[in-house]
């Protein structure tokens, strides 16, 4: 049994913290809203702390899932001097590449292993244990941590140096806006024609046109609920991330800069907290296919 500390209880952490426990770890947690943080510990088996510095005492890994870059340098500031010599910081937020290089340079400076470690699946994976995790940082620190990973995860991936695994993430961030603005083109599509789109669904969905999206989000989407998951607050957040680093790489990114666009209409509309496919709310409402700043 080792010891684990996770920083950050919100929408996927605490599920996440809480299969820690189910795999058998000894679990220490902290999280900035203190009541969260009691009734993590009220539902399971481990110790609530009042502070980072409490929580990461001792640990072997510190697991984190806040917010933003900024969330992640100030809490990692304040875990990192706390830890022992030879644990291992991995950062589950999705964050830019460059924010992950900074924690990274200052867990080595204080001799600590760390993983940027952002995770895919939203929040059903993570409350059934079976996200997608990419990974960036050394080889070593992955094969140790991996182990400890499983408890949340149906796949866990090292791609490369730190930094690697955000990289990764916003790749998947890219594939998701496009494939669901094109669902929701479909959608609408096969409503205004009159067709049953679970119909249409069974029709298509074994062919060159399924995807996750489709499988999971089309009846949902068709039905107009949109209470599922990923909000459009994160997915935005995310998609700033993609196109300040593609700037930085000097790419063009049309379709991702016009589904951001099309999010911010979304949220205009009250939908801050709806689920990522609530794109098509927009073409309901007669949204149409402008050109943001392309």
């Amino acid at each position: 049994m080792v010891q684990v500390a996770f920083l950050g209880l919100g929408v996927m952490g605490y599920p996440m913290a809480g299969h820690l426990v189910g795999g058998g770890h000894k679990v220490r947690v902290w999280n900035r809203t203190e009541a969260v943080t009691k009734r993590w510990g009220e539902a399971y088996s481990g110790e609530s702390c009042a502070s980072v510095k409490e929580a990461v005492a001792g640990a072997d890994f510190v697991m984190m899932c806040v917010g933003q870059d900024a969330d992640v340098l100030a809490v990692a500031g304040e875990a990192v001097p706390g830890m022992k010599s030879g644990a291992i910081l991995v950062d589950h937020t999705t964050a830019s590449d460059g924010c992950a290089k900074q924690v990274g340079a200052m867990c080595a400076a204080a001799g600590i292993g760390f993983l940027d470690a952002p995770i895919s699946g939203g929040e059903a994976g993570a409350v059934n244990g079976q996200l997608t995790v990419m990974c960036g940082g050394e080889a070593a620190h992955f094969e140790a941590a991996e182990p400890i990973i499983d408890a949340y995860a149906k796949a866990v991936k090292l791609m490369g140096p730190v930094g690697s695994g955000q990289l990764t993430k916003m790749v998947n961030q890219i594939c998701i806006a496009g494939m669901l603005q094109g669902l929701s083109e479909a959608v609408n599509f096969a409503q205004a024609a009159g067709l049953d789109m679970d119909e249409v669904v069974g029709a298509i969905g074994k062919g060159a046109a399924q995807s996750w999206q489709m499988d999971n989000r089309a009846s949902t989407m068709a039905r107009g609920e949109y209470e599922f998951g990923f909000a459009v607050d994160w997915m935005r957040k995310d998609l700033g991330i993609v196109l300040e680093t593609a700037k930085t790489l000097g790419l063009d990114m049309p379709v991702t800069e016009l589904v951001d666009g099309y999010y911010a209409d979304v949220q205009e509309m009250g939908g801050n907290r709806w689920d990522t496919s609530s794109l098509l709310a927009r073409l309901k409402k007669g949204g149409k296919s402008i050109c943001y700043g392309i």
